[in-house]
């Protein structure tokens, strides 16, 4: 399936269980690509959904723009926005009962800043999420990183960004702690690696902290950033996915 969203194409698949709905939906977030050659023997994000959809959710993924099979160029406010499409498309359908998000580092960003302000979003689950976005380790100007991001096809456009300073500065509108506590009195379930290479462990601590109840903060100890390829990660999030279906 596709969407169309300010003029940009959002291409996606919906993996629907056997037998009669209607079905909890999962929606799966995923983060900002790497630019690392992917693993053959990783089954990716369909994988997951297959995984999460044999346990009876209606599991939805997507590419945000600027990635994958979608249109346009890497924009966060503009991912916020993709993502309520695809809410709007899942809330439309009669086989769908509810939804849950399941994101991934700016996925889990954009997950809880989008459901603080839409209650049709059930529950949380936000993996390896930074509280506010910087990227000051990585480069050291906003033109580094529209370079970076146009080196890894995320950044299609010649003349895109507009503004290179308010494209970089746009990414804080996202930034999860401005929004966290909006997600209450719906669960949230924050997982984060002690090793994480990319978000320090300390960004799911504050993220724990400022918001509000039902809350949970699972810590994996030794796993790193890419927790969805962590087994044990995986097992709490469908856990806590399973015991939080309406």
């Amino acid at each position: 399936m596709s969407l169309q969203v300010d003029g940009i194409t959002i291409a996606g698949r919906l993996y629907l269980p056997t037998g009669g709905g209607p079905h909890h939906a999962v929606c799966i977030c995923h983060g900002i690509p790497s630019g690392h050659p992917p693993d053959p023997g990783d089954g990716g994000y369909p994988a997951l959904a297959e995984e999460i959809c044999g346990h009876g959710f209606a599991t939805m993924i997507f590419n945000f723009r600027g990635t994958g099979d979608s249109g346009g160029n890497l924009d966060m406010p503009g991912w916020t926005d993709d993502l309520k499409a695809v809410i709007d498309y899942l809330a439309g359908r009669p086989d769908v009962s509810g939804i849950s998000l399941l994101g991934f580092s700016a996925g889990a960003a954009v997950s809880i800043c989008v459901a603080a302000g839409d209650r049709r979003v059930s529950a949380v689950a936000a993996c390896a999420s930074p509280a506010e976005f910087d990227f000051s380790d990585m480069v050291d100007s906003p033109e580094a990183l529209v370079q970076h991001f146009r080196s890894i096809g995320a950044i299609r456009d010649e003349d895109f960004p507009a503004s290179v300073r308010d494209w970089y500065a746009s990414f804080n509108r996202v930034d999860p702690i401005d929004y966290v506590a909006g997600i209450a009195p719906r669960p949230l379930l924050l997982v984060h690696g002690t090793e994480d290479e990319t978000v320090n462990i300390s960004h799911a601590r504050r993220l724990y902290e400022q918001a509000g109840e039902p809350r949970q903060l699972v810590i994996v100890e030794g796993a790193g950033h890419r927790l969805r390829q962590d087994r044990r990660a995986m097992s709490a999030v469908i856990d806590w996915l399973m015991s939080r279906r309406n």
